[in-house]
Order: structure tokens, then sequence, then C-alpha cells
């Protein structure tokens, strides 16, 4: 039996009437990969902000290498050799990667002989576990992949032994994640304990040595992965069966309802980042489009939903054209019938600062049904709310409560009730699942079957090929923003992962 990294003793945390966790007793041994699995609020990520400092436990204790710990912060946790890589990345986005690594640990008085010194066990710390990254990149242009490797290296350089990754992959492409975990594998070969808080359980299974499972505040179970299975560990999440594939039945597609003529659109920068794509979407139909996160998809959404400006092409919705020049009203659209998911919740979906029921309206706030007068109606703003998180399950069911204070899951299940709730004709959605538990995956999935077979023309936009493959009736693959093919329904996800990567593409070139 290894030494202990971690043991969490009898640890209590109440938020108000929330008990988020109930004497929690937890062990990962030293040199170990230790999931941590549970629902949307099961209480995964208040745990982890205990162990690190960023909450107090109401009671209980923590040993770090089996001494008894008082962690009142960050800066004691980090003293303990523990570092915290958050789904949110903390990173000062005009800073350099150097500059964020030794933000906060300069060490010398000096700052050039910190900034040689920290440059130095920098280039040690990429070629010692792969996270090779420019120190002198400026973290805004840098992909994901390569800014989770910034927060990586950030704890590192601090002298982390114990590494906390929270929900790691939820911004990851697949290739991404796979690398990641090579990472954390060769962490573990050095020494290192990593605990990763994740809610896809696939990668519980490839990745981790133990798994421990949450429910509704409480450990329920903790297992080795070797010995448990993906349907096991989900019934323990939720505390009942749940179905891991999508029932479907076969589409009836109907009438167009949007349509997209040769769809060309260009950044800030005038990069083209949408290149001449064109295609239909029915009555009763859900079209996925798959491929590697910045290939166009999200422009291709924001411009459809008439939030960014096209340089040329058409839109039509509902038979209608869209103004593609920068005078299209997304509220006007909305009222048209157009309902939009966005990709990233924090930025395009969610005000965090308003409460629940305020963001559960938002951009609807117009509508007669929250009016009274000339003002909002707010009995009538919170009576809808609560009905939809009794809906959605959102947890806690709390509209009043701060958006900022829901996890992850649970705000993007804000934003989904929000925009499916509104029976739209046509529901653009991006990335509907990240950040979402099992149980709740399979609910969103079945509300967008049964927003299909009721006659709504569904965009659905995914990083996770998985989730295209089950969901979409035809498949449409874009990379570097175009529309490269038309897989059929049968292709492997080897052949549309090779037109994802553009492979067949440079192919044809040559």
């Amino acid at each position: 039996m290894a030494e202990a990294a971690i043991e969490l003793v009898g640890i209590n945390k109440s938020f108000g009437a929330v008990h988020a966790n109930k004497d929690i007793d937890l062990t990962v041994p030293a040199g170990t990969i230790h999931g941590i699995i549970g629902e949307n609020g099961a209480g995964k990520s208040t745990l982890m902000s205990i162990l690190y400092g960023f909450y107090q436990a109401d009671s209980g204790e923590i040993h770090v290498g089996g001494r008894r710990t008082v962690i009142n912060a960050p800066s004691d946790a980090i003293a303990c050799g523990i570092g915290m890589v958050h789904q949110h990345f903390m990173l000062v986005h005009n800073f350099t990667v150097l500059e964020n690594v030794i933000l906060g640990a300069e060490g010398e008085p000096l700052l050039k002989t910190s900034v040689a010194k920290a440059r130095s066990e920098l280039e040690r710390l990429e070629r010692d576990y792969g996270l090779e990254v420019d120190p002198d990149a400026i973290i805004e242009e840098l992909p994901v992949g390569l800014q989770q490797r910034v927060e990586i290296l950030k704890a590192l350089f601090r002298g982390a032994d114990i590494l906390i990754l929270d929900e790691p992959t939820g911004v990851l492409t697949p290739a991404e994640a796979d690398h990641l975990f090579r990472i954390l594998r060769q962490l573990k070969d050095e020494g290192k304990t990593v605990v990763l808080i994740t809610h896809k359980l696939r990668e519980i299974m490839a990745v981790t040595d133990n798994v421990s499972v949450m429910r509704q505040g409480s450990l329920v179970a903790t297992r080795k992965t070797a010995e448990t299975t993906v349907e096991e560990l989900a019934e323990l999440m939720v505390g009942r069966r749940v179905l891991l594939r999508v029932e479907k039945g076969e589409a009836k597609p109907g009438d167009f309802l949007l349509s997209v003529r040769n769809l060309t659109v260009k950044d800030s920068r005038g990069v083209t980042m949408v290149d001449d794509v064109s295609f239909d979407v029915r009555a009763g139909e859900i079209v996925g489009i798959a491929g590697v996160a910045g290939n166009g998809q999200s422009e291709l959404l924001e411009t459809i939903a008439g939030i960014r400006k096209a340089e040329s092409g058409e839109v039509t919705l509902d038979g209608r054209p869209v103004d593609l020049t920068g005078g299209a009203d997304p509220g006007d659209l909305r009222r048209r019938g157009l309902a939009h998911v966005p990709e990233d919740r924090h930025t395009m979906g969610l005000v965090l600062p308003f409460e629940e029921n305020e963001n559960s309206i938002l951009g609807y706030h117009g509508d007669p049904a929250y009016l009274k007068g000339p003002f909002l109606d707010v009995d009538a703003i919170r009576s809808d709310a609560r009905d939809k998180i009794e809906k959605y399950d959102i947890r806690p069911a709390d509209c009043r409560l701060r958006t900022a204070n829901f996890s992850g899951g649970n705000q993007q299940k804000i934003v989904l009730a929000r925009e499916m709730e509104r029976d739209p004709k046509v529901l653009i959605v991006g990335q509907p699942t990240r950040g979402v538990d099992v149980g709740a995956i399979e609910f969103i999935h079945k509300r967008l079957i049964d927003m299909r077979d009721q006659g709504k023309a569904v965009l659905l936009v995914s990083v996770e090929l998985d989730e295209i493959r089950a969901l979409a009736d035809r498949i449409l693959v874009m990379f570097d923003g175009r529309v490269v093919g038309e897989p059929p329904r049968e292709a492997s996800e080897g052949e549309i992962g090779l037109l994802m990567a553009g492979v067949e593409t440079r192919e044809a070139a040559e």
C-alpha cells in the first residue's frame, strides 16, 4: 500500500443552506493518478478548493504527506507542494508565458536575475515533462491546449508534487486530451501525485489508478479503476442506471429552415475564418459540424446568430434573409425563431454577477410574460426560473444565487434551459455538453432529439466526435474554414478524423 499523499478526514462545508461537502473521508496514495467524479454540483470542486486553500472547511482535517496541515490560503497549499490547474485558466492574457510562470513567485529582488533563473528552470521543466511552449509567446495568442501547459508549468515551477486538475479536457480537442494524458502519466512516473476532477468516464478509465465518486456532497464509493466499469461508475454518480448511448428513431426532414450560401467571414485581423461555406438544415433533422476547435465553427455560429459581420454570402432563416452586413439584430433573430447556445458560456452566454433568474431570461427580457407595464415582473421571472431549475435539475435549486457561484456544468444548463424552452424553430448550439456530467448529458441529448422530433432544425457544433456521431443525422466536417466533406453515417471515427485533420484535402491538392 503506497504512502498517502493526501488524507482528508471528516471534511464538511456549507454555503448557507447548501451542504456542499458532508463528512468526506478521502485518501489519495502517493505516486498515483486519482480520479474524482460526480454530477454537477456534487461537491468535487468545493472539496479540491478546500485542499487548495480557496475555501476553509467548517470541520475536518487535512493531512499532506502524513502530517496534519492547516491550509488557509493557496500560498499555504503551494508551500505544501500542492498545485492546481483550474477549469477556467488563471492566466494574464497579455503577458508572456514566462511572465505568467514567474508571476507571484519572482523570488529574487532583482527582476533581471530572477527572469534569467526562471527561464532556465522553465526550459528544464519543458524538457523533462514534454511541456514544450515558447516562453516568449503571448498567452492570448496560444491555443487553449498550450495555455493549459502553461498552467501545469506554473504549478511545477512552484515545486508541486501534488497536482489537482479541474475538468482539464473541457476545452481540449481529442488529440490535445491524449497528449495531456501522456503528460500526466509521465508526471506519475516521476513520482508526482495527480488528482483529476472530470465528468468524462472514458478519461477516468483511460488514465486513472483509482476513482472516488461523489453524489450530493457525499463520497459514496472509491474503486480501483481496473476493477470497475463505466456503467457502475455512472450509476454510482447519478444513483440510478444511466443510458450511455443515444436512442433515436429515423429523422423525418421537412422544409428548409436554415440555409447558408457561400458564406465568408473574416476576423478582426482580416484572416478568413469561414471560407465559402454552404449547407442547409431542414425541419426535423440535426446537422452536426465536426472539426478541431479553431477551424471556423465558432465564427460560423456567431455569424448565423447575427453577432459577427460576414464578408460575403447569404443566410436564410425560415425563408427570410438575414442581414449579414453587421445590421442583423440578434434580438430580432430570436423573435424570428432562432435560439443560440454559444460555445463559451462565460464570454457570450451569461453575466456571471447576475442572479440565476436574471440570466434565465437574458436576451428575452422584453417578452411580455416578463413585464408588468414598463417594468420587469420580478415574481414572474423568478417563477419561470424555478420551473427551469426543476426541469433541468440545476443545482443548487436557488434562483436568487449569483450565477458565478454555480458549477460550470450547472451554468451550462442555465443557458440550455433559457434557449431550449423558447420553443425555437432553429436551434444553433455550440458544445452543448461541455463541462456537463453524465446524467445531464443523457438529459441534454434526449432534449435535442425531442426538438428534432418536434420538427425543429438543429445545427450542432461539438469537438466531441462521439457526440456528433451519436446525435447528427448528417455530418459536415470543417477544416481551415471550409466544409471539406459530408461523410456517410456509417463512416468510422478514423475516416472522419482524417477529414478533420485535413489529410484528404491536402492529398487532393497535391
